[in-house]
């Protein structure tokens, strides 16, 4: 493991944890890839598992890869019990080691469970100019539909000095997730945030199924949906109802788009056994 000096420019930060690294070969191989395109860049590992530190210090020396294993505490309410917490303060300890110990003028996160062009830094540090934030978004595994969220996201340190990650999760077991929390802070700190899919990204459900997406434009569904006035909205009432309408209305959107491409897809395959194409020739 090669530690990180003050060529670094950019940071790769990852939240990470035994149980989620089910695809940790194919990731520490694709940072492999992404380092040797952008030489001064280092990956952070974060992790709340104290038997998990010494592991990956080993792998990340014994795949030459520059960067450090920091560990953190999770810190919430006593009756929260998500998951979620987890990862937000993963990003957050992260956040503070960026600024405390590097001089690193952008942070990058890359999640775990996904694999990302070689070039992603010098894509997103394109993207980025004129921004406070981009994000490129990738596929989830329910319903085939697509995020545009924190798990490939780059940060300006400006931003990153101004903002803090953290979920919400109310006594009734519902949450509001660190990534929809983000964006509420950037909104109302006026931060100029980018978002579209700017690179091929693979995103692994386990080691043999993944769902992937490539470059391209963003979409006027997409535009409308993923706007700050939508968002912005959406996300506040979430808070005041203490539910997740913002991903409910996501998954129901895309589960209704996913319906109708299933019922078009069965009613061309009814036409072709029932008009064979010899008949309609």
């Amino acid at each position: 493991m090669r530690v990180m000096n003050k060529t670094v420019n950019v940071v790769v930060g990852t939240p990470i944890y035994r149980r989620g690294a089910f695809v940790l070969d194919k990731f520490l191989a694709n940072q492999k890839e992404i380092q040797q395109n952008y030489p001064s860049s280092a990956l952070v590992l974060a992790t709340e598992e104290d038997d998990f530190i010494e592991e990956l210090e080993r792998l990340l020396s014994s795949w030459d890869l520059k960067g450090k294993v920091i560990s953190f505490t999770v810190a919430k309410p006593d009756y929260a019990r998500n998951k979620a917490w987890n990862l937000a303060c993963g990003r957050e300890t992260i956040r503070q080691y960026v600024l405390s110990q590097t001089e690193a003028g952008y942070l990058l996160f890359l999640d775990a469970d996904m694999t990302f062009d070689p070039n992603v830094i010098e894509i997103m540090e394109r993207e980025i100019q004129g921004y406070d934030v981009v994000y490129s978004g990738y596929r989830l595994h329910k319903y085939g539909a697509y995020d545009v969220g924190t798990g490939c996201s780059m940060f300006t340190r400006g931003v990153l000095e101004k903002l803090r990650f953290r979920c919400l999760e109310f006594k009734n077991g519902e949450l509001i997730g660190e990534g929809h929390m983000c964006e509420l802070n950037l909104i109302e700190l006026g931060s100029r945030t980018k978002k579209g899919f700017f690179l091929s990204i693979v995103h692994y459900k386990s080691e043999k199924e993944a769902a992937s997406v490539t470059p391209r434009p963003l979409g006027l569904l997409r535009t409308i949906t993923n706007s700050s006035a939508v968002r912005y909205p959406l996300i506040k009432a979430s808070i005041i109802v203490r539910h997740d309408i913002t991903m409910r209305l996501q998954y129901l959107v895309y589960g209704f788009l996913a319906a109708i491409r299933s019922m078009a897809s069965w009613a061309k395959e009814i036409r072709r056994k029932v008009f064979p194409l010899h008949l309609l020739s």
